[in-house]
């Protein structure tokens, strides 16, 4: 069994920074790729960043791409998103969730087989 816990989440201003963690516990964290999601109130689930199991390869969506940042300790089991000069538009639950292969990057959430709780980030103007 896996299980993923969000946190890091809270409460910042336009231009600011916060750094999410994904703690996992259970088998096998450091074969996966790795990803964060985003839902925004009213809005589908939509791809943030993944890593693949080395960290060796990385992907942005557009959106997030210069600003965003994701990372991984195997050691620790933790995987991290950095999120820096933060928009409003960045509102959102976000979500970490390890992805059924270790190889390869992908977007869709219907990869990802294990999920954590959320962690809510709210960006004010």
């Amino acid at each position: 069994q896996v299980r993923l816990v969000d946190s890091g989440g809270g409460l910042v201003q336009a231009g600011g920074s916060l750094r999410l963690s994904c703690q996992a516990s259970g088998r096998s964290f450091s074969r996966n790729s790795m990803g964060w999601f985003r839902q925004a109130p009213g809005k589908e689930r939509e791809f943030v960043a993944a890593i693949t199991w080395s960290g060796g390869s990385t992907k942005y969506a557009d959106s997030v791409k210069g600003r965003f940042t994701i990372s991984r300790d195997n050691a620790k089991n933790t995987v991290y998103l950095q999120m820096n000069s933060l928009k409003p538009e960045d509102t959102a639950v976000y979500y970490c969730a390890r992805d059924s292969l270790s190889y390869v990057i992908r977007t869709m959430d219907a990869a990802y087989e294990y999920w954590g709780q959320g962690t809510q980030v709210t960006v004010s103007s």
